[in-house]
């Protein structure tokens, strides 16, 4: 038997707040945010996914600013970089030099680096604005399915399955052919953004929603769920604000895994010419007018291909790691 330890103020037992008080550490908690931070910041690729992708945010917000300083105007034609015999870029590599540094579009000569620029933006603004849509949808329709059940659940579930075996691709196809130049009051390029924007976000809401029900119908059998109806909270106030902040988590980690998944969405539209129509630059729309060409010069396929690779794969990885940071259990 170990023999009682003597500590200031009369105590036979060093209890383990007087020992840190003695040795002058302060005890702090961390929350649950500082614990997958940290978690977080050991996986390097994870990080390394982020960074790029709050590059590629960057650049898309200060897209003028950087084709002013690196570039040319994107719908700048420079016919003097072309070969008249050949309408291809002079000089190796697509054109590639100091004054065009992705090189330039065979035939017009066009600025591929401030293309791909600009092609950013569009790309990333679908992607977001859609994702955004998709999460509001699919979380409030998946917590009330999820809290509520019975026939409410059943209705919910059975629109959710009616969405996911609507062929969407078909449908974008038809919808953006038969909308007119002016229509809502939005015309060209930003009505064009905005019907991408409602046909990804609308019929992408059910993916997100089966997991927000799924998660809620464990969470629903919670204690605390139990203590605030015990106390008189009303229906609304158990679900957006005891359930919800419980599904930041998977919400969060969703939306980055599904903000990729949009990107090729709105370049697929693009490459079949029912996206934002020329001469505004999108990554898809360069995919469609490289076919033409990528025998003579690859180079005007690879550098819109590279970045649509670049970025998805960037999103992935950083999802991944805030999946892994959020619920380490899950790995």
């Amino acid at each position: 038997m170990s023999a009682p330890l003597d500590v200031p103020g009369g105590a036979t037992e060093a209890q383990p707040e007087a020992v840190l008080s003695g040795a002058g550490v302060a005890v702090q908690g961390r929350s649950l945010t500082q614990i997958a931070w940290l978690r977080l910041r050991r996986d390097r690729w994870a990080l390394a996914g982020g960074a790029i992708v709050v590059f590629l945010i960057l650049v898309a917000i200060f897209a003028p600013l950087v084709v002013r300083l690196l570039g040319h105007p994107p719908n700048e034609f420079h016919p003097d970089q072309i070969d008249p015999n050949l309408s291809t870029p002079i000089g190796p590599y697509g054109g590639i030099s100091r004054e065009f540094l992705l090189g330039v579009e065979p035939l017009n000569g066009r600025d591929l680096f401030s293309r791909v620029v600009y092609g950013a933006r569009i790309s990333l603004l679908i992607a977001f604005l859609a994702t955004v849509l998709s999460v509001l949808i699919g979380t409030v329709l998946g917590v009330v399915a999820g809290y509520y059940g019975r026939w409410i659940d059943t209705l919910i579930s059975r629109t959710m399955d009616l969405f996911l075996a609507f062929p969407l691709l078909v449908f974008a196809l038809a919808l953006a052919g038969v909308v007119p130049d002016s229509a809502f009051g939005l015309s060209g390029d930003a009505l064009r953004i905005a019907l991408l924007i409602f046909i990804i976000g609308f019929f992408n809401w059910p993916y997100i929603g089966r997991i927000v029900r799924g998660q809620t119908l464990s969470l629903r059998e919670r204690e605390f769920v139990d203590a605030a109806r015990s106390l008189g909270a009303r229906t609304p106030y158990i679900m957006f604000r005891e359930l919800l902040p419980n599904l930041a988590a998977p919400i969060l980690v969703y939306a980055t895994l599904l903000i990729p998944t949009n990107i090729l969405f709105e370049a697929a539209l693009s490459y079949l010419g029912v996206g934002v129509r020329p001469p505004t630059a999108t990554w898809g729309g360069m995919l469609s007018d490289a076919t033409t060409y990528y025998r003579v010069d690859p180079v005007f396929m690879l550098v819109p291909g590279i970045a649509i690779f670049v970025t998805v794969l960037a999103f992935n990885i950083f999802g991944d790691g805030l999946r892994d940071a959020l619920d380490p259990r899950a790995r």
